[in-house]
């Protein structure tokens, strides 16, 4: 398989590793072209993929390309390349906000089309990607970027019309999960622990309560009332959660998350 990327950000980097490592393709077969010469210099240094002269070039080399820009450069870079498409080739648009039908208007007629939101995980292979494609997608076209998806970790096929819930679910809540192990680890120097050590237990825990959704399969409310014991410490302190509303904050945060990324 021949991938192409068109931007040399975190997020290319992260599926690129993913892909290399994976063997989903070989280095040779990873083409990449950025704005900046350093970051192509920096991605073939690292991963020994192959630069290209200029966006064009990518996607004429590639079966699949993913287009890794801003939000606000897609039109560019798309109407820049979009007669180097052709029925075969697949586009893979990682931008958040942009819909299918508003990309299908600046391709030619019949591209295939896939819309991705990966977050930033991905970079240690902890992924989660969700994807929606145009009907010109085949299944087995689908299966191709199945793998290149689940090379950096899982990912879920939905509805179009559920990508911005997404967004606020995975997209960006890493950023509300740093807050909170920022916020674990301060309560922990509170109680006399050095704060490198207590950074290092709040993500453990967090990591460890994570697998345990994961790998039970219990619904996290239950596997929360395990460890409330009677009149015990963590029913204390989920009381003080619950009276300062701290559900109804993640809630509400996520709501305009995906209200923003809904109007992008």
């Amino acid at each position: 398989m021949k991938i192409g990327f068109i931007g040399c950000g975190n997020m290319a980097k992260a599926m690129i590793g993913g892909i290399i490592k994976g063997n989903v393709a070989s280095p040779e077969n990873v083409f990449v072209n950025s704005k900046t010469r350093e970051s192509v210099e920096r991605f073939v240094k690292e991963f020994k993929v192959t630069p290209c002269a200029d966006n064009r070039e990518v996607v004429k080399n590639s079966d699949v390309v993913v287009f890794a820009v801003k939000p606000q450069m897609y039109e560019v870079v798309i109407r820049e390349t979009a007669d180097c498409f052709d029925d075969k080739k697949i586009a893979v648009s990682i931008a958040p906000g942009k819909s299918l039908e508003w990309m299908g208007k600046l391709f030619p007629t019949g591209t295939k089309i896939v819309r991705a939101n990966p977050n930033t995980p991905a970079m240690v292979g902890e992924g989660i990607t969700a994807y929606c494609a145009n009907s010109a997608t085949l299944e087995q076209d689908m299966d191709v970027v199945r793998s290149i998806l689940n090379s950096f970790g899982d990912s879920v096929e939905m509805g179009e019309h559920q990508m911005a819930g997404f967004i606020s679910i995975c997209g960006s809540s890493p950023a509300y999960v740093y807050m909170m192990i920022d916020a674990m680890a301060d309560g922990g120097v509170l109680g006399g622990i050095p704060k490198a050590t207590a950074i290092k237990l709040a993500a453990q825990a967090v990591l460890g309560s994570a697998k345990m959704v994961l790998e039970t399969g219990e619904h996290p409310d239950l596997l929360k009332d395990q460890v409330c014991s009677p009149a015990g410490t963590t029913i204390e302190a989920v009381r003080t959660l619950e009276g300062m509303g701290f559900r109804s904050a993640i809630i509400e945060a996520e709501k305009a998350c995906a209200d923003k990324a809904s109007s992008m």
